[in-house]
């Protein structure tokens, strides 16, 4: 097992009526900017308990922030901010919305060019607090320090972070994924399963409570993700898919084990480009992702495959292709596709996004900077 610091800071409230808990977890005297998304939260009823439960505290709201936020849509809430002087920042949404918010806790506090942050990896040293009221499983946004945010005008998506982001409280209520589109419940499902394969489908480092944890993972996002779909899915479903993500992002999975990340940031690219949601891209480039590096992954796919998909691995090259092969289906089993044609996307794709990534530094990537240039455009041609 490798060295590692691990401290994760979130109190989570999770389960039935935990929004009411907003009342208690935010200071009294604070001054609190509601931000969420496209108004999906007034639909749902969720936006009505965040203001019976804001009812004693000063509180104005921004709403609009897009699927994979943008810089510019942030900086308009980092004006409002500082014009009215608000003092604590709570998200409403998934993560994106999250990711918003983390990034205009930082900026209304930076000193500088904010893009600097995302950009130059300026370093931040303030931050305004932020809770969370999460409404999409996902991307675990809601208890860990990473942000990812879009400028429009440049086709940039970067990540930045730091612990002065990491949220405060997260608040939990699997009944609301009731109300969620299938395509956010699916993309949900599939960002969880692919945070945990990243930093689990490496190579051994005898991280036994680390592997056991994301085989548990696993496991329970292959069982459950499916049955989240239906419309009849129950609460203890959707419960441990809520869990499930945020689990797989909030830092345990991944302490003392090598992670890989390749995937995200080819996946962030084509999301720049093309315009696809974060999880559809990662369902596209993951099996190919391990076809590639199958050599360099190959006891930890032998081990996915007898202990997540109860393979036989006496036969060790077979089991590696059944094991891509039942991945990639079980991405069709919640109806995701997996290929760049099921976009009306061609072969352009490859050139196109390998530029993106030598243009932003990424020619090394995986848990062995081993994923140049060449197998990232070769990833991409066979994922067509």
């Amino acid at each position: 097992m490798l060295n590692f610091s691990f401290a994760n800071s979130t109190q989570i409230h999770f389960g039935e009526q935990q929004i009411s808990t907003l009342s208690s977890n935010i200071p009294t005297d604070a001054k609190v900017l509601v931000v969420y998304g496209g108004g999906s939260i007034k639909k749902n009823g969720v936006y009505d308990q965040v203001c019976e439960a804001l009812s004693a505290h000063s509180w104005g709201e921004f709403s609009g922030i897009e699927p994979n936020p943008s810089y510019q849509t942030c900086m308009q809430a980092v004006e409002l901010v500082k014009r009215d002087n608000y003092d604590f920042i709570l998200a409403v949404g998934g993560g994106s919305v999250i990711d918003g918010c983390k990034f205009i806790a930082a900026a209304a506090c930076f000193e500088g060019e904010p893009w600097d942050i995302l950009a130059k990896g300026a370093e931040v040293n303030s931050a305004l607090p932020l809770g969370v009221v999460l409404t999409l499983p996902a991307t675990g946004s809601e208890s860990n320090s990473f942000s990812v945010v879009s400028n429009k005008e440049t086709n940039d998506k970067l990540p930045f972070a730091t612990p002065l982001v990491q949220p405060k409280f997260a608040v939990l209520d699997p009944n609301v994924m009731t109300t969620l589109p299938k395509r956010q419940l699916t993309n949900g499902v599939v960002d969880a399963f692919v945070h945990t394969m990243e930093q689990y489908l490496t190579y051994p480092v005898d991280a036994k409570v680390q592997d056991r944890f994301a085989e548990g993972l696993l496991l329970t996002l292959m069982e459950e993700g499916p049955k989240v779909l239906a419309d009849d899915a129950s609460y203890e479903v959707r419960a441990n898919v809520m869990w499930s993500a945020t689990m797989a992002l909030n830092g345990l999975i991944g302490a003392g084990v090598p992670q890989d990340w390749g995937t995200h940031m080819i996946g962030h690219e084509v999301t720049a480009v093309y315009g696809l949601d974060h999880a559809q891209t990662l369902a596209i480039v993951l099996p190919r992702m391990m076809a590639e590096q199958k050599e360099a992954k190959r006891e930890k796919i032998l081990q996915y495959a007898q202990r997540v998909l109860k393979l036989d691995v006496s036969k060790p090259e077979i089991a590696i292709e059944q094991a891509i092969e039942k991945t990639e289906l079980f991405f069709h089993s919640v109806q995701m596709p997996t290929r760049f044609r099921d976009y009306q996307l061609g072969e352009e794709v490859a050139d196109a996004i390998v530029t993106q990534l030598e243009r932003h530094g990424m020619t090394a990537l995986g848990e062995h900077q081993a994923v140049t240039l060449e197998k990232s455009h070769r990833i991409l041609l066979q994922s067509v």
